[in-house]
């Protein structure tokens, strides 16, 4: 996809903000031409190991990140994948406080009969026990049922996280497309739906998504930010961001701010040199 030019000038500081939104706004307006990342990020995706391994190593750090006051927190597996995937994280957020929940049916081939229903019975039913709000985690495709049960369930959904999940283009413009339509029978030619998806739930949102993902074209999990939306950026392959120790530490950034009292995540001190400003470069394409 061919990026526009635009003139590169140094602007007067008032200016420079509201030039970079409407860039990053412009970017996002450009992503139906976009196409799969390229080999070699595809290739990369082989270093989740890794990130795993880091999680790890860096636990007693990323333990100090803010700690939990208990609500619920149900974490949603990507395409393909089950609750096995995202134990650490669920593991790492139980340690901090949250009671965490898996998905519970099994592996996500997509939203086959009876799939989605059930899921939002059980957010229903998990809220209605606590007697609170749950915050709702989705990887891949499992960021879209939480963004779209939360467009739904409002009153028992407290925010959304997603990790990687392209709900904002032409899903094409991933390595799973082929996966998905022949696990879940189901075809991606729905105009309308595809626009609704870009649509951000009415409760605080966070994508984070990454510029070297392999699977996913980063501009898709770039969402319209405003009050209550956001995107965070990370350095993360697709397939290890939910084990990530930069997406923990963010994810536990978000799930610790008081319900009601939502605010923008900050890149101020240290997170500079872990979380690179989203809007960058904005007319650059993978």
């Amino acid at each position: 996809m061919q990026s526009s030019r635009r003139n590169t000038t140094k602007k007067p500081k008032r200016e420079e903000t509201q030039w970079r939104n409407d860039l990053f706004a412009d970017l996002m307006e450009r992503t139906e031409g976009l196409r799969a990342p390229g080999a070699l990020l595809l290739a990369l995706e082989s270093r989740a190991p890794l990130e795993l391994t880091a999680s790890i190593a860096t636990w007693p750090l990323l333990r100090n990140a803010p700690a939990g006051d208990g609500h619920a927190v149900i974490v949603f597996p990507g395409l393909a994948a089950g609750d096995l995937s995202t134990v650490p994280l669920r593991n790492f957020l139980a340690s901090l406080g949250y009671e965490t929940y898996g998905w519970d049916l099994g592996l996500n081939f997509g939203p086959r009969e009876g799939v989605l229903a059930k899921s939002m019975e059980r957010v229903q039913a998990i809220a209605k026990d606590t007697g609170r709000k749950v915050s709702l985690i989705g990887w891949s495709l499992g960021g879209i049922y939480a963004r779209e049960f939360a467009k739904s369930l409002s009153g028992s959904v407290r925010s959304v996280i997603t990790l990687g999940t392209p709900f904002a283009g032409d899903p094409k413009a991933t390595h799973a497309w082929r996966l998905y339509e022949f696990a879940s029978g189901l075809k991606l030619d729905d105009h309308d739906m595809l626009e609704q998806l870009k649509l951000a739930p009415p409760v605080p949102t966070t994508s984070i998504f990454s510029r070297s993902d392999g699977v996913v074209s980063w501009p898709l999990s770039l969402q319209q930010e405003g009050k209550r939306a956001e995107n965070i950026e990370v350095v993360a392959s697709h397939i290890g961001m939910g084990v990530n120790p930069a997406t923990w530490y963010a994810v536990a950034d978000r799930l610790a701010q008081p319900e009601g009292e939502w605010s923008r995540f900050h890149r101020e001190g240290w997170r500079q040199w872990f979380y690179r400003d989203p809007k960058r470069d904005a007319d650059a394409m993978w």
